[in-house]
C-alpha cells in the first residue's frame, strides 16, 4: 500500500474523511478571523495616525469644539484614538451643561473614555472566542478521528483474521493523520488569537493613555480659568 495523500484519503473511512473535512474548515475559518482582524487593526491604526496629530493640536490650542467635531466625524469611526477623545469630550460638554461641579465634569470625561475603551476593545475581540473554541477543540476533534482510525484497523484484523502490518496499516495512518491535522489546526489557531489578543493589549493601552491625556487636559483648563 503506498502513503501518498490519495492512497491514505480514498483508504480513510467515513468518520475520518469527516473528521479531516470538519478540520479543514476550522483552518479556514481561523485563517479568515485572522486576516479579518488584522484588516480591523490596521484601519484603527491608520485611522489613528492621521488624526491624532491633527486633535493634539487642536486641544493645545483650546479648540475643544472643533477637536470633538473632527473627532465624531464617520471617517474617523474606525480610529479607537478618536472614539476614545470624541468621548471624553463629548461628557465633559454633558457635565458642563447639567451643572456639575468641575471635579464631577472629570469624572464624566473620564468614564466617558472608559466607556469608549471598553467598546471599542469588545469590537476588537470579535472573533476571537471562536478562535480560542478551535484552539481548544481542535485535538479532540482529531482525536475522535484517531480512536476512528483505530476501530478500523482492529476491523481489518477481524476482516483478514491477521495482525499482520498489511491488515492495520491503513487503520492506523488514518488514527494518525487526524491526530497530526487536529493538532496542527489548534497551533494555527492558538498562533493567531495570541498574537491578536497581543495586539489588542497594545490598543487598550493606547487608549488609556489617551483617556489620561484627555482628562489631563481638562483638568489644566480649569485651573487656568478665573
Amino acid at each position: 500500500m503506498q502513503f501518498g495523500l490519495i492512497e491514505m484519503w480514498n483508504a480513510m473511512g467515513a468518520v475520518a474523511k469527516t473528521v479531516a473535512i470538519l478540520l479543514v474548515f476550522l483552518s479556514v475559518v481561523s485563517i479568515y478571523l485572522f486576516i479579518e482582524r488584522q484588516l480591523v487593526f490596521a484601519k484603527a491604526r491608520r485611522k489613528s495616525k492621521q488624526v491624532a496629530p491633527k486633535l493634539a493640536d487642536l486641544l493645545k490650542k483650546g479648540q475643544v469644539q472643533e477637536a470633538l467635531t473632527l473627532s465624531s466625524k464617520k471617517e474617523f469611526n474606525g480610529s479607537h484614538l478618536a472614539r476614545v477623545t470624541a468621548a471624553g469630550i463629548h461628557e465633559f460638554f454633558e457635565g458642563k451643561e447639567a451643572n456639575l461641579s468641575l471635579e464631577e465634569q472629570v469624572e464624566t470625561a473620564q468614564r466617558g473614555c472608559e466607556r469608549a475603551a471598553t467598546i471599542f476593545t469588545q469590537e476588537l475581540k470579535r472573533g476571537l472566542n471562536t478562535l480560542a473554541t478551535i484552539a481548544t477543540s481542535s485535538p479532540f476533534i482529531g482525536l475522535f478521528g484517531t480512536i476512528a482510525g483505530i476501530i478500523n484497523a482492529f476491523r481489518g484484523m477481524a476482516l483478514t483474521g491477521s495482525g499482520g502490518i498489511g491488515a492495520v496499516a491503513g487503520g492506523i495512518a488514518e488514527a494518525l493523520i487526524t491526530t497530526a491535522f487536529g493538532i496542527g489546526v489548534a497551533i494555527i489557531a492558538l498562533w493567531c488569537y495570541n498574537f491578536l489578543t497581543t495586539k489588542i493589549d497594545t490598543y487598550g493601552a493606547e487608549m488609556s493613555n489617551t483617556s489620561s491625556q484627555i482628562v489631563d487636559f481638562f483638568v489644566r483648563r480649569a485651573e487656568k480659568s478665573p
